[in-house]
Formats: structure tokens, C-alpha cells, sequence
């Protein structure tokens, strides 16, 4: 089946994932990281796109950032693969694929969305046991958002700032957003869409986006759901 083109709008923040092939690690040695780090700045000056927050995994990556060009994601994350690839098999002397095919992502909106899929990326190597708190994590950009830590990486993008009137406002509200879990519904709606290449929003910012790109912004209902009285009524087919 042929691929679906990907949500692209520039201006509009996405949530990516890059895994390593069938899992496998991709991050090992310290220099590792800075070098994927820096690949990722440079690609992301290169072919414009601001990020709002990352972390870098062992076997992942995760980005959160914002496109100002159509194909600008594409180019970072293109650069960011060919050269990482490149400097992995020359470091580990292996030959091959590194990363498990095209890249994920969901485009989203940043009224309702940045906030909380910051702080999943940023929390991720709690859920992965890795760490106790997300600030005990080298290699994302929690000290950024959360305590002011410079970090050129990261660019905070309006619905972030909208958070307080100042820089101190702002690292406290969001900090404060990791006092608990993340809602499980939360977490199954942002993983969902990413992997499945939906748009995350209400229905008003998928129609919206429905309109800019032509296409489908979020799966059809499921035949049971499309026979339900409460579908019928909503739809005018009671």
C-alpha cells in the first residue's frame, strides 16, 4: 500500500521519533551524543526549523520542533540520518542500516499540545528506568525548559512562553507539570497519532489542517461506532 504523504504545515509544531533498526541501541559512548547533538543544531539552522524541546535515548530520538519551510523537516532529518549513520559505522566498524525506516511524526497544535508533549519527550527516561527524575538526564532539554539552563538547541516556541510573563513564571509553571504522570489517555493519544502519522488536536484544528493539505487529518470512525444512535444523531442520520 502506498505510503501516505506526510502533514507538513509550515509554521506548525510536529512531534518526531527516530528509532534504531529493530530497536537496537545507537547511542553508546558520550561522544555519541555530542555528536548526534550537534548534528541536529546544525540541521536545524541549516534548513530552518526551531526546536522546543528533544532527548536523545539510547536506542531514540525524540524532537519536538517547528518547520518555517515545507520540506524542512524532511532535509534535518535526512542530514541528521546520512551523517549520523556515517560517523557510527566508522566509529563501531559496521556496515548497514542504523534506523528503522522513515522517521514518525504528528503534526499538532501548540495551544493544546506543546506544553504536555514536551514534558512526555522530556520524561521519557523516567518511563524507561533509565533515571529517577527527568532532571537527573543529561541529554535533553529539561534543563532548558524547566530551570533556564542554556541550551542552543532550544528555541521556546509562543504556547511556552505563554506560561508566565517571565523567563522564572515560565520555568516554574512548567516544572510544576511534572509533579504527577502524565495522564495515561494522554500518553496512548500522543503515541497513537505519532506512530500513525495523525494530526493531534480538537476536531475544529483538524478540520483546519484537513483544509490546508487535502487530506484526512484523523482516522474514520469504526463501523460500530458509524451504526451507534449517537453517531446518527450527531451526523443527522438518526
Amino acid at each position: 500500500m502506498a505510503r501516505l504523504p506526510r502533514f507538513v504545515l509550515p509554521g506548525v509544531p510536529q512531534h518526531v521519533i527516530q528509532r534504531g533498526n529493530n530497536r537496537q541501541q545507537i547511542l553508546f559512548k558520550e561522544e555519541d551524543y555530542w555528536f548526534l547533538w550537534e548534528k541536529i543544531g546544525a540541521a536545524a539552522e541549516k534548513f530552518d526549523c526551531k526546536i522546543h524541546a528533544y532527548v536523545l535515548m539510547p536506542n531514540h530520538l525524540h524532537l519536538v520542533l517547528t518547520p518555517f519551510s515545507q520540506d524542512g523537516i524532511g532535509k534535518l532529518m535526512q542530514y541528521i540520518g546520512r551523517y549520523y549513520v556515517q560517523y557510527f559505522n566508522n566509529r563501531y566498524d559496521r556496515t548497514g542500516t542504523l534506523w528503522e525506516g522513515r522517521y514518525r511524526a504528528t503534526l499538532f497544535d501548540p495551544a493544546a499540545f506543546l506544553v504536555p508533549i514536551s514534558q512526555y519527550v522530556e520524561s521519557n527516561p523516567v518511563r524507561a528506568g533509565l533515571v529517577a527524575a527527568p532532571a537527573d538526564y543529561a541529554w535533553s532539554s529539561f534543563a532548558a525548559n524547566a530551570t533556564g539552563a542554556e541550551d542552543p538547541l532550544i528555541t521556546p516556541h509562543a504556547a511556552f512562553e505563554r506560561l508566565g510573563r517571565s523567563p522564572k513564571t515560565r520555568q516554574t509553571a512548567y516544572l510544576k507539570g511534572f509533579g504527577k504522570p502524565l495522564d495515561e489517555a494522554l500518553l496512548t493519544r500522543i503515541r497513537d497519532t505519532t506512530n500513525k502519522a495523525w494530526v493531534l488536536g480538537d476536531p475544529a484544528f483538524c478540520t483546519q489542517v484537513e483544509e490546508r493539505v487535502s487530506r484526512r487529518a484523523s482516522p474514520r470512525p469504526r463501523g460500530g461506532d458509524r451504526r451507534s444512535a449517537a453517531y446518527r444523531e450527531a451526523t443527522g442520520r438518526a
